[in-house]
């Protein structure tokens, strides 16, 4: 269980400290720099410090506006705090919005907020609930602050009367690190041995998940690949890299034997699947010379297994929300493909399921998650993990999952969800402003 309640208490110290210090500039920088640099050192796994350091102190940059409570006073922060969250989101690069401190949350007991109110709110009440902390410091009870906490005890009632099995197959690769996928082919065949291994246990199952990166050369153009998925008698969902003239395109494949569907990423991830600015970023490190710019797909997927209505969501994808919620208004079941070889045994699997987590409860959605090398998992609706493999080993998952067409109230308020957010955050602000003048 990740430790939910370090987050608000974090937040509050760094309230106390902001409205202590002289350096406020100072206090912002030491705060922001520490958590970036302690979440995200994932990143320097393969590819050196220094790319991670700049990453960091990029997004530190960002929070530099919360020194404005120095004048507006502490009861802005909630409010400043979200609106600095939301940019990252969403700028440069079309966002990076992995630090978001929704995703910290997934057991808190307020983690339901997110299905009413999406991520945002999750991260909202988790800043008010810090508020409401620093305020007990300062002999003050602001119980107001923290009404939307009421809206956990709205029940949400969802229909799940029709189920689908699945098989999850982690594979492992042969050498993790950026040339996981160096020996032509072998990722691939780890994936055959593990399902074949898999279905002489158990045959009854609707349809078979590989995940991101898992059929490592092109299927349509390699006649060995292309004849070993048409021999499977249940439809397989694989993670493939695909040529197309002169494009490269990271797929998901819904394969059968008389049909192929294809769903291309879309939100490609920066400095991994195509590279901004190359000619700054090949002078910080060589590495950049490797990666060849990837296209981006341009319209979501929906792969239909029998009653299921499978979207797929690729990797880097989990942070973008608006790909998320077209994907769960017109699905009732999320399949999220990931490759977390090139992190090797780092963190960066542990938290990319808990930021899986919360999408589930945000959308309501049953989630079946499958990596190359774990974690890999069968995230219910609500958040729970009900099953996980282990860190870089061939494993395999069998799920009975149910299948959710219920809409949740993030998904049915849209934008709106954002908005409410906001004005709670400026009214909660702008009366302590009043107060205090």
């Amino acid at each position: 269980m990740a430790l939910w309640w370090v987050a608000p208490i974090a937040l509050a110290l760094q309230m106390f400290a902001l409205s202590r210090s002289e350096r406020k500039y100072l206090s912002v920088l030491t705060f922001a720099l520490t958590f970036n640099l302690i979440l995200l050192h994932w990143t320097s796994i393969y590819v050196g410090s220094l790319p991670w350091t700049i990453l960091a102190v990029g997004l530190t940059l960002f929070y530099l506006p919360l020194v404005a409570v120095q004048r507006l006073g502490i009861s802005f922060f909630p409010l400043i705090f979200i609106v600095l969250e939301e940019i990252r989101n969403r700028f440069p690069f079309e966002g990076f919005g992995w630090a978001r401190i929704a995703y910290s949350q997934a057991d808190a007991p307020y983690a339901k907020i997110a299905a009413h109110g999406g991520a945002v709110a999750l991260s909202a009440i988790t800043v008010l609930i810090a508020l409401f902390l620093y305020a007990l410091t300062q002999k003050q009870f602001k119980i107001l602050v923290v009404l939307p906490l009421l809206l956990i005890f709205i029940p949400l009632n969802f229909a799940t009367n029709q189920t689908v099995n699945a098989l999850l197959i982690q594979g492992n690769v042969p050498l993790l690190g950026l040339d996981f996928n160096s020996r032509a082919k072998q990722v691939f065949y780890n994936h055959v041995k593990e399902t074949e291994k898999a279905l002489k246990e158990n045959r009854n199952v609707d349809f078979i998940l590989w995940p991101e990166n898992s059929v490592d050369v092109d299927p349509f153009r390699n006649p060995d690949v292309f004849e070993t998925l048409n021999g499977y008698e249940q439809p397989i969902i694989v993670g493939a890299i695909v040529g197309k003239g002169e494009q490269i395109l990271n797929t998901s494949i819904l394969w059968t034997k008389e049909q192929q569907y294809v769903y291309v990423k879309q939100h490609l991830t920066p400095f991994g699947e195509y590279i901004p600015i190359r000619s700054l970023a090949s002078k910080i490190s060589p590495l950049v010379n490797d990666v060849r710019d990837f296209s981006p797909g341009n319209e979501s997927t929906i792969f239909t297994i029998n009653k299921a209505k499978i979207a797929p969501v690729i990797c880097y994808e989990l942070l973008d929300d608006r790909i998320l919620e077209d994907a769960a208004k017109t699905s009732n079941l999320l399949a999220v493909q990931t490759n977390s070889a090139t992190f090797g045994n780092s963190a960066q699997s542990a938290q990319q399921l808990q930021i899986t987590r919360i999408r589930a409860i945000e959308h309501s959605r049953n989630v079946l998650s499958v990596s190359t090398t774990g974690y890999s998992a069968v995230i219910d609706y609500n958040g729970k993990v009900l099953q996980k493999s282990d860190m870089g080993t061939a494993q395999h998952l069998y799920a009975s999952v149910g299948l959710t067409s219920s809409t949740s109230p993030r998904d049915r308020y849209g934008d709106w969800a954002l908005v409410m957010t906001l004005i709670w955050l400026l009214l909660v602000a702008c009366r302590a402003y009043v107060y205090r003048r």
